[in-house]
């Protein structure tokens, strides 16, 4: 039995008064006892939320009976505990930061790249005149990526539009982009077709539905993702483990936050090393005064909040 869900979804589309709708948002979220993290903006919806089988069928089938949201795709995985602590829904300027806002330039419900279906990209991969592009940040693709993907050391998508002469050179190949859910992807190909590239896809639903629905095939390593799990798995085709530990070298898929929150910095790191530094990145940072207690997980969370477990009625929301 199906005790806990994880839901990853995006969606654009217009919300009018957004802030007002946030607050309302958490409101309800809370009412199904979930925990997650959703951002709302005015272009739409951004989030992963976390909670009881029937706490999260409750709140995809209210979604998708509210006109602007009933195309969400919602990426479902089965977990054995909530991947979140707490439920936070704040209201920001976008629902992913590009540092882009002219919706003359940017405008996803109006133009993005041609969305690639997770078949389709299998048969089109590894074409020649194809060349696949990860816009996500440096920590995610470090841990997993795909197999020949271009990929920019950025430590946020809002510095991808810097990147873009980088890209110069692939102007008259067929440009793939792709993300973790394809939230990023969005923009990332409205962008480049702004800028001039002519044949630009965008794998639909990025690595999450990839893993679901072609086996996960080339991609390699782990894929991050922002929550307690840090890092999912998505090859079961040929999978490799790419992501080396910062400290020894050794081959590693634990990703962690470094002990001393004056550093803070999300690297990976083997449990050997993890138990030498305890959880420190460096020895200068494992005898900082503040260095936080180290459980072996390298995540740091604040005050829990208990999620029920037991059904929920309609009557309830």
């Amino acid at each position: 039995m199906i005790k806990y869900q994880t839901l990853l979804y995006y969606c654009y589309s217009r919300i009018e008064d957004a802030e007002q709708f946030a607050s309302d948002h958490l409101q309800f979220c809370k009412s199904l006892n979930l925990v997650g993290r959703i951002i709302v903006a005015d272009e739409g919806l951004n989030g992963t939320v976390s909670g009881a089988a029937e706490s999260c069928k409750m709140y995809m089938d209210t979604l998708h009976a509210d006109p602007r949201f009933s195309k969400i795709d919602f990426k479902i995985d089965n977990v054995e505990e909530p991947s979140f602590i707490k439920m936070h829904c704040r209201y920001k300027s976008e629902i992913v930061h590009s540092g882009l806002r002219d919706p003359g330039i940017i405008n996803p419900e109006k133009k993005t790249g041609i969305h690639l279906e997770p078949a389709d990209f299998v048969k089109m991969k590894d074409d020649q005149d194809v060349v696949i592009v990860d816009v996500r940040s440096n920590y995610e693709h470090s841990i997993g990526r795909f197999k020949n993907a271009v990929t920019f050391d950025i430590e946020n998508f809002r510095d991808f539009p810097a990147m873009i002469n980088e890209l110069a050179q692939y102007k008259d190949k067929k440009i793939v982009t792709y993300c973790t859910g394809g939230i990023k992807c969005e923009k990332a190909s409205a962008l480049l077709l702004h800028e001039g590239f002519e044949n630009v896809y965008q794998l639909h639903g990025g690595i999450i539905k990839y893993g679901k629905e072609a086996g996960g095939e080339d991609f390699e390593g782990k894929c991050y993702v922002f929550d307690n799990r840090v890092a999912v798995d998505v090859n079961t085709v040929n999978p490799v483990v790419i992501s080396t530990c910062r400290n020894c070298g050794a081959n590693t898929t634990k990703m962690i936050n470094c002990a001393n929150p004056e550093c803070n910095e999300h690297f990976t790191q083997c449990d050997a090393c993890g138990e030498k530094l305890d959880g420190a990145c460096s020895a200068l940072c494992q005898e900082h005064p503040r260095k936080r207690e180290y459980d072996g997980t390298g995540y740091y969370v604040k005050i829990p909040q208990p999620v029920n477990k037991q059904k929920l009625k309609l009557s309830q929301v």
